[in-house]
């Protein structure tokens, strides 16, 4: 498996990580209000103004199973880290990364996790499609650090840390 590749792990007590990598994109302008995406297309229009990765290195439905069920605990904490690298870097590290920023969300039980091409954060509680990762989240794409969002557009690396909490 290459390094754009998934990781899947287990981190703490109960909390279950999937780790995707991306990179950014000249179109990246992080402006949407009330979603955060990335794609595993390796392409990206000025429209896609919730998109901040492309050639994501998979997608819900490649998760693992025990993942996707945490998720669908509506009490579950679901957090994802962006970290993002310096533009030309190979890879974001997760533990000293260029820039980096958090949005908080929450598992439900109506996430389907299946689908094969984009992953969706939402502030909203819609989960009527196969994409969104959580909903309830406390911030979307506009919310990003904009240094961060200046290192995307400038075609950045992006690792994606998504850990889900649990209830109980």
């Amino acid at each position: 498996m290459s390094d754009a590749e998934r990781e899947s792990d287990a981190v703490g007590d109960d909390a279950l990580v999937e780790v995707v990598h991306a990179t950014g994109h000249e179109h990246v302008t992080a402006e949407h209000a009330s979603t955060v995406e990335l794609t595993t297309d390796d392409w990206l229009t000025p429209a896609g103004d919730c998109i901040v990765g492309v050639d994501a290195g998979c997608a819900p439905r490649d998760f693992a199973p025990e993942f996707r069920e945490s998720c669908r605990d509506a009490d579950a904490t679901i957090t994802a880290t962006f970290a993002v690298g310096e533009p030309g870097a190979d890879i974001a590290d997760l533990v000293d990364p260029a820039h980096v920023d958090e949005i908080v969300g929450r598992g439900d039980p109506d996430l389907a996790l299946r689908d094969d091409r984009s992953l969706v954060g939402r502030t909203s509680e819609y989960t009527d499609d196969e994409r969104t990762i959580f909903v309830d989240g406390d911030g979307a794409a506009a919310d990003l650090d904009r240094d961060l969002v200046a290192a995307l557009a400038e075609g950045a690396p992006l690792t994606l840390r998504l850990a889900v909490e649990p209830s109980g």
